[in-house]
């Protein structure tokens, strides 16, 4: 009886401990951490690195190329060929006394590389670490004058490029060359010809690696440029370490992986650009401080993806949100490879909400494990999602994280229009309740961190120093302005909204241009939507405008304009509904795979003006009282401008 009474009782000790768990999410949080106890951490690491002189990624490279019992692991597998971590570290030691032998490249110098994603690329980056320098990572598919401006900005002496984007570089010779910044190419035959040099051979000068601090630049990666010329961000040295570092442990990338069929290396794949934060950070740094394999594509290819990810038995997939709409959007594969592999996450950002669920079920990866950060950014969110609970959210956040962590990181109240922070009477920022969009900040602790964790954009103080604002709750504190927005719910999950500046108001009521493209995402007869707010004659503030890819097979024709026109009015408020739908052959995307809206905005909803390069879009608007999306012609454009029609 004793004992059945004391099974009773953990019986309901262990009930009432899962019941705590799930309405306050304490192993989420738990799992999760404080940002007090993620920076005492990296705190702790950093000190631990810089007393021993390791401060940069190549020593992680050195431990496990130096270690007998990892020097054989595979690092890098790209295009069915394989290099371990020994073979690998052997050719960074060359192409670093290259660097110095032939080019002088000195220490702490900024140096511009630009190609697409290679292993030589690679060796490049880590070669200019073994000497203590610091790579520019070019976008490769800028040219004239972003790229001239990019390369500019750095000052750099050299433009080492890949033959590959040759065409786009050359038309910058002339600039370059009166900026005294001279363009080297490169390409495999000259990387395999260092092998034969005896005097690269060696590992470069150990004091090139010495002495290196924290603060130092570890390299620059550029914004995508969409709201005007890239700028800079400053890569610290500290900074990238520790990146490496947390998101490894937060993966829990291991030698001897929990997740893999055969229990070896974790095998992350990514197809995603080396010069961008997302392949750099959160793929490549990773791996090598756990010192498990990066499965590396050239680019991004449905032809590609599928036989790569099985040949590699990769058992974690990088992705950006739009890459995963393309997947989904795409036939399904004769030879079975897009659902017969061994991924069991997909790791990344920007998922979108009408993609989520078709995405795991399509391709059989159970875990989707959504991220949010920035490389111009302080904080991150994380939702490693499994079940029903947070789908289609960056975070899931419980009673021990907000006592710990909410007094850093609020969410706060836009006036969308004019972009500027609602304030209360006493000229404070108001903070959002539970549902409510609201700009996300983060608050800086101590001042004297400020340059540590965002040093700022380089040769832009300007830039740097609009990402910071002081006094917003109180007198004397600062924070830092994530440029987002947010929504959190009554059960703590967060959900991402849009950009600042995306959001638009119409009908005097704020419009999220993401939450309208996933509506009209769900849409059987549509692949692909950018929505955009444009101003149209004799109306206040910005109507909505779709621009849409048709599914596959669906013609202007087939497309059920009415059914469209339900679908957006029964799930939409009836101010978020678009007014007017361009249908496109292809939407503008930069090569990090974000939209680009710009072009879109500024053309508007004149029937006669080209948003794609090869023809004109037809356009479609839902005429006032109407239930059907009908064609918007010259006529029709013209009785809006004359204000015959009132929307």
């Amino acid at each position: 009886m004793a004992l059945t009474t004391a099974a009773a009782g953990l019986a309901a000790a262990t009930l009432g401990v899962m019941y705590a768990d799930a309405k306050y999410l304490i192993r989420n949080d738990i799992f999760s951490g404080s940002l007090a106890t993620i920076s005492t951490a990296a705190q702790k690491f950093t000190e631990e690195r810089l007393k021993t002189n390791r401060m940069l990624v190549y020593h992680n490279f050195e431990c496990w190329a130096s270690n007998p019992e990892t020097a054989s692991n595979l690092f890098l597998i790209f295009e069915n060929k394989t290099w371990t971590y020994k073979q690998f570290f052997d050719q960074i030691g060359r192409v670093g006394n290259w660097l110095i032998q032939e080019l002088n490249i000195q220490k702490h110098e900024i140096v511009a590389i630009d190609g697409g994603n290679s292993p030589e690329y690679l060796l490049l980056w880590f070669g200019l670490e073994s000497i203590g320098a610091s790579p520019a990572f070019i976008n490769c598919n800028l040219t004239k004058e972003p790229l001239i401006h990019s390369v500019k900005l750095c000052q750099s002496r050299y433009l080492i490029s890949d033959t590959d984007v040759r065409p786009l570089v050359e038309p910058c010779r002339e600039a370059l060359d009166s900026a005294n910044c001279k363009i080297i190419y490169f390409d495999q035959a000259l990387f395999e010809s260092f092998r034969t040099e005896s005097t690269y051979g060696t590992i470069p000068p150990a004091d090139r690696r010495i002495d290196i601090l924290p603060t130092d630049t570890a390299g620059l990666i550029y914004t995508s440029g969409t709201t005007g010329l890239p700028k800079g961000t400053i890569m610290l040295r500290g900074r990238e370490i520790n990146v490496g570092r947390g998101t490894a442990l937060y993966l829990g990338l291991s030698q001897r992986s929990k997740i893999r069929r055969d229990h070896g290396l974790d095998r992350m794949y990514t197809c995603l650009p080396l010069y961008h934060g997302a392949a750099h950070g959160l793929c490549v740094t990773p791996s090598i401080h756990a010192g498990t394999t990066v499965v590396l594509s050239r680019k991004f290819s449905h032809r590609t993806l599928w036989p790569e990810i099985h040949a590699s038995q990769a058992n974690i997939l990088q992705y950006v949100g739009e890459l995963c709409r393309y997947l989904v959007n795409a036939p399904p594969r004769a030879d079975k490879q897009d659902v017969t592999h061994q991924l069991h996450m997909a790791w990344g950002n920007g998922m979108r909400p009408d993609v989520w669920e078709l995405f795991r079920a399509r391709f059989h990866i159970p875990v989707i494990n959504e991220l949010y950060a920035a490389t111009d950014g302080m904080g991150g969110s994380f939702n490693n999602n499994a079940g029903p609970f947070g789908v289609n959210a960056i975070a899931k956040r419980g009673l021990i994280w907000n006592l710990i962590n909410a007094k850093n990181e609020k969410r706060i109240k836009m006036d969308v229009d004019t972009e500027e922070i609602a304030r209360d009477s006493n000229g404070f920022a108001i903070e959002v309740g539970p549902g409510e969009p609201g700009q996300v900040v983060h608050r800086l602790v101590h001042r004297d961190l400020k340059n540590y964790l965002f040093r700022g954009y380089y040769n832009n103080p300007a830039a740097s120093e609009k990402r910071w604002i002081e006094d917003l709750f109180e007198k004397g504190d600062i924070w830092f302005k994530t440029g987002d927005m947010m929504r959190q719910d009554a059960d703590g999950v967060v959900y991402f909204v849009d950009r600042l500046g995306d959001t638009f108001r119409w009908k005097s009521e704020n419009v999220s241009t993401n939450e309208v493209a996933d509506v009209f995402g769900r849409h059987p007869q549509i692949a692909e939507t950018n929505v955009v707010g444009v101003q149209i004659p004799h109306a206040d503030g910005r109507c909505g405008l779709a621009a849409c890819v048709l599914a596959e097979g669906v013609s202007e024709e087939s497309v059920d304009w009415t059914g469209l026109a339900r679908h957006a009015t029964s799930t939409l408020p009836r101010y978020a509904v678009p007014i007017f739908v361009r249908v496109m052959r292809q939407l503008d995307y930069t090569g990090t795979f974000k939209i680009q809206k710009g072009r879109l905005k500024a053309q508007g909803v004149d029937p006669g003006m080209r948003v794609g390069e090869d023809e004109k879009d037809s356009m479609y608007w839902l005429p006032p009282g109407g239930s059907a999306y009908v064609p918007f012609r010259r006529k029709e454009w013209e009785e809006l401008k004359a204000g015959r029609v009132k929307l």
